[in-house]
């Protein structure tokens, strides 16, 4: 009896650390995100008058000068409370009687905070790997369709379906999001740019959706901290790919190439990067799984960074905008009609979280 309890014991451990150590890491990158914001408030003397990781109640929570600090129940998201942000307020230091330039840079502070430690994960994956991996063919798989519709060893890709692409992470993102099984692709072969019409791939079935199946591998080159200057490219290189794939996704799911229900929400994230933890840390190779974790999270903090600038209301893009109207009008939007449109914005996004987070669950208890 004793041996059965301490092995179901064993077993539920083994199951929940992963998620834990998964809501740590979320949490960071909520932490980077909202300290941009308290950091830059601070700086130019605006009060702050909470600071908390997480909504809800409060689990911890600590008074320190005249900003409480929180940690909060629910661990998706967070919030820096600035005096007089979503309200009127006279006090002096409440934010909108700062000059429109502070408030700008204090709004966009969060999602660059979120684009800067993207960049910083994306240049030690790459030190961890010690490889870049390029668009240049190395070889093939026996019999594979691509080499027999044209594609040849030595080919650089350029671009796939008039989409340019310029690491490897690019390509894989162009293949996968193909509507079909045979692709345009402008290579670079002997010096010379070629436009091969239809290069065709076996597929697969991956959940019920067909996938292309890739049946080449490409060339990688030495990424080292000893040559920095190619460390240094490289790092930028793959950094606006990852941004690239994040922003054609976007387009891609508003194109309709992808449906609301393959999108994740924090459930789907948590349950991804506890997954890859758990692979890093007793998986049969952990560096392979340290290099999933490090891609999944600088994919994940870029893909914070970018959306929090996109121009919807509730969002820092969406308060941008408003600041950039303040700017050309010389004067501000009055606070109750930016309120609603804020409010408003706000609450189709918890809609649409709810939506996504109900496809997650679903995802999970049918083992997807």
């Amino acid at each position: 009896m004793t041996a059965s309890v301490g092995s179901t014991l064993l077993s539920v451990w083994n199951t929940v650390w992963p998620i834990l150590v998964a809501i740590v890491l979320f949490g960071l990158i909520v932490i980077i995100h909202e300290f941009g914001h308290f950091f830059f408030a601070k700086r130019f003397g605006v009060k702050v008058n909470e600071f908390a990781v997480g909504f809800g109640p409060a689990i911890f929570k600590k008074q320190k000068g005249e900003t409480l600090y929180a940690l909060r129940l629910i661990p998706f998201g967070g919030y820096c409370a600035m005096e007089g942000e979503d309200e009127d307020s006279e006090d002096p230091r409440s934010f909108q009687k700062k000059h429109v330039f502070k408030r700008f840079v204090i709004v966009a502070a969060g999602a660059l905070n979120n684009l800067l430690l993207g960049i910083i994960l994306t240049g030690v994956m790459l030190a961890v790997q010690g490889q870049f991996y390029t668009t240049t063919v190395a070889g093939f798989a026996q019999d594979a369709p691509s080499y027999q519709s044209g594609l040849r060893a030595g080919d650089e890709i350029l671009s796939v379906d008039g989409r340019r692409v310029y690491c490897a992470d690019d390509l894989s993102y162009m293949l996968m999001a193909s509507p079909d099984n045979a692709l345009e692709m402008v290579v670079r072969r002997q010096g010379k740019t070629q436009t091969l019409n239809a290069v065709t791939f076996d597929t697969q079935q991956i959940q019920g959706k067909t996938y292309v199946a890739v049946d080449f591998g490409v060339v990688s080159e030495p990424c080292a901290i000893t040559r920095p200057f190619a460390f240094v490219k490289n790092t930028a290189k793959e950094a606006v790919s990852i941004g690239r794939v994040v922003w054609m996704s976007l387009i891609d799911l508003i194109g309709g190439r992808f449906g609301l229900n393959e999108m994740s929400g924090p459930v789907g994230v948590v349950s991804a990067v506890s997954e890859t933890v758990s692979e890093a840390v007793t998986g049969s190779n952990p560096a392979i799984g340290m290099d999933r974790l490090l891609y999944l999270m600088a994919l994940i903090t870029i893909n914070l960074g970018i959306v929090n600038l996109l121009p919807l209301p509730a969002l820092d893009g969406g308060r941008l905008i408003f600041l950039l109207v303040e700017a050309v009008r010389g004067k501000p939007v009055p606070a109750k009609y930016e309120g609603w449109v804020h409010g408003i914005g706000f609450a189709l996004l918890m809609v649409l979280i709810l939506v996504i987070t109900g496809n997650d669950i679903i995802r999970l208890i049918r083992g997807g």
